[in-house]
């Protein structure tokens, strides 16, 4: 049995990483944000949780003690690259053997988008700080679904995005399963970067209609203005997420976030998450 932390583990990629390494039979110390029902859900998977904030130095150097490996994975908000530094250097005084890192697959020097530019950065300080890191750039993962399921209720496929620009979509639970995977066994991963996609690639058209062949009703696809998308989502004049959603949209017409791969099957050792099956499994969220 080996140790590993788990940051963001109450969250879309993190929840399933904790839990796929639990069934691994290794320990899992699970780092959250705040002590709640997602927090306590953990635990009663086995858990060992860790309320700490990424900024601050003086939590994070306990949380990865002890720690054989760790994943991170930060919010999509400021403060990514001082977090970086931060776990970084705890994890240089740890000697945690291993680190997962969450990237975007159109990571660059040069990134239209201040949180894309900010995992690149990330990248250059694990690079720096001499750990053994494998970083996972990923390209747009299904639960963009979630966030207009309560428009897909309504029959409506909404997004920002250009019809015809394309992306195959990765479930959270599969790249959940990937960072376990690498972080149960990195003799193979220490030092590589994987761009990671879903098993099918599809247009926003497409996507729009698969989706809608999976509720069994027709979900016309609408594109709309980002500030517009916003409100929709609750999050109107955002303004990290009005900037960061207007560079990828042209991200996306530079076919940036386009591709597909085997990397996620080979390591998973099963086939990935189709859009139908994401569906399915969140059904509850679409009807």
């Amino acid at each position: 049995m080996k140790k590993f932390l788990v940051t963001a583990a109450a969250g879309a990629t993190g929840a399933p990483a904790v839990r796929s390494l639990l069934e691994k039979g290794h320990h899992v110390r699970a780092v959250v944000h705040r002590d709640d029902e997602r927090a306590q859900a953990l635990r009663d998977l086995g858990a060992e949780v860790v309320v700490a904030d990424m900024l601050r130095l003086k939590e994070m150097r306990p949380a990865l003690v002890g720690m054989d490996g760790a994943y991170f994975c930060y919010a999509l908000s400021d403060g990514l690259v001082e977090a970086t530094a931060v776990f970084a250097q705890a994890a240089r005084e740890a000697g945690v053997a291993h680190v997962v890192n969450m990237s975007h697959k159109q990571s660059r020097p040069h990134a239209r988008s201040q949180q894309t530019l900010n995992h690149w950065l990330s990248e250059q300080v694990f690079q720096w700080s001499g750990l053994a890191v494998t970083t996972l750039r990923i390209t747009f993962f299904t639960e963009w679904l979630l966030y207009t399921a309560h428009l897909i209720r309504q029959g409506r496929y909404v997004t920002h995005f250009d019809a015809d620009s394309r992306h195959a979509p990765i479930a959270g639970v599969d790249i959940g399963g990937i960072v376990a995977g690498i972080l149960h066994d990195p003799r193979l991963h220490a030092g590589q970067t994987y761009h990671l996609h879903g098993p099918v690639e599809y247009s926003q058209i497409e996507l729009a209609e698969v989706t809608g062949r999976a509720l069994g009703k027709a979900l016309p696809f609408e594109q709309v203005a980002v500030d517009d998308f916003l409100a929709l989502l609750g999050a109107a004049g955002h303004p990290v997420l009005g900037h960061h959603f207007q560079a990828i949209r042209e991200d996306q017409r530079e076919g940036l976030l386009r591709g597909q791969d085997n990397i996620g099957l080979e390591i998973l050792g099963r086939p990935l998450t189709t859009v139908e099956q994401f569906v399915d499994m969140n059904r509850a969220h679409f009807v």
